[in-house]
């Protein structure tokens, strides 16, 4: 035991450098925190439904809320209930024992509400496609503002979408105030 503490103290500290913070992510998310502030004056709260997927798309999502990418400090936060939603996050293909829930979530989510789907199942039903189990893509059973393609996308295009549909809705408020 002696010679392992010994061993140890010798070592010391063996970890890897922290990795360079990223300059375009920091726009990105500045950007982001810019825009839903412009729109909602406040933090922008997600409501996430998983309608049937693999589970990919979900752990990219979780990796949005590590400290690499931080959505916290953004100012998005991942709310419980739809009824506290700003945006919908859906991923996976619809299933058809999620329809029902999805449309209820969707209806529960009060105006102005974002959708964006994630994911190739979410955008085209993916692999999945259509079948007596699959109802395919998100915007066949819901209005879809924003369609982040891939399989899974990166947690930087998951912010970007998310940037993307509140961009566009803060665009489309500003430009229905005007008239």
């Amino acid at each position: 035991m002696y010679h392992l503490l010994k061993q140890i103290a010798k070592t010391g500290i063996v970890s890897e450098r922290a990795p360079q913070a990223d300059e375009s992510l920091r726009q990105i998310g500045q950007r982001l925190h810019d825009a839903a502030l412009k729109h909602l004056g406040r933090a922008l709260c997600v409501r996430h439904v998983d309608a049937g997927s693999c589970n990919g798309c979900e752990l990219e999502i979780h990796a949005c809320n590590s400290p690499y990418y931080n959505l916290e400090r953004l100012g998005i936060r991942f709310v419980a209930s739809p009824r506290h939603a700003d945006l919908l996050l859906v991923t996976g293909p619809v299933s058809a024992h999620m329809e029902t829930a999805l449309r209820r979530t969707y209806d529960a989510t009060p105006e102005p509400k974002l959708v964006v789907a994630i994911g190739d199942c979410g955008c085209t039903g993916g692999i999945f496609g259509e079948s007596y189990a699959s109802r395919g893509a998100v915007s066949k059973v819901i209005p879809v503002d924003v369609a982040v393609p891939g399989c899974p996308p990166a947690p930087a295009a998951i912010i970007q979408g998310i940037l993307t549909a509140v961009s566009s809705a803060s665009g489309r408020s500003s430009s229905a105030a005007s008239r």
